[in-house]
């Protein structure tokens, strides 16, 4: 398989993930996440996915400072800020009520995509076991010889 299908099929894989753990936040939420059909919920996480492509980063850069004091729980913030923004942009087929349902959601679409991406190998995680290769011989050892 060529790199650029691989490419073509795990943004598609991450499109299908990201679909459907929208729909189960929609659906837990359902009285504060609407969305008219399949057509407005597909439109919604690829807008998602947009805004997390390109706007996420710049928010990230200006959020610096609030992401290193809480540890990186602001980008919880950041995220739920995207959503949001997508509920205001495909507005009346896709709404967020407010941005405390665009957090919860946020959240739940987080823990979907996460456990969704683990469970089907769709992930750029990768885990070494053993210990790390040292190039040095022992003759270079600065104490002893």
């Amino acid at each position: 398989m060529q790199p650029g299908q691989r490419r073509f099929l795990h943004f598609l894989g991450s499109w299908a993930i990201n679909t459907l753990a929208v729909a189960i936040a929609a659906t837990i939420l359902h009285r504060h996440i609407h969305y008219d059909g399949a057509g407005s919920l597909v439109g919604a996480s690829l807008l998602l996915g947009i805004l997390n492509a390109f706007v996420r980063p710049i928010l990230l850069l200006l959020a610096l400072p609030f992401l290193r004091v809480t540890l990186g729980l602001f980008m919880w913030v950041i995220n739920a800020l995207l959503l949001y923004l997508v509920g205001l942009l495909l507005s009346p087929d896709f709404t967020v009520d407010n941005f405390l349902y665009a957090f919860v959601g946020s959240l739940i679409i987080s823990i979907v995509s996460t456990v969704l991406n683990i469970a089907t190998g769709n992930t750029q995680i990768s885990v070494r076991r053993g210990r790390p290769r040292d190039n040095k011989s022992d003759d270079d050892d600065v104490i002893g010889g």
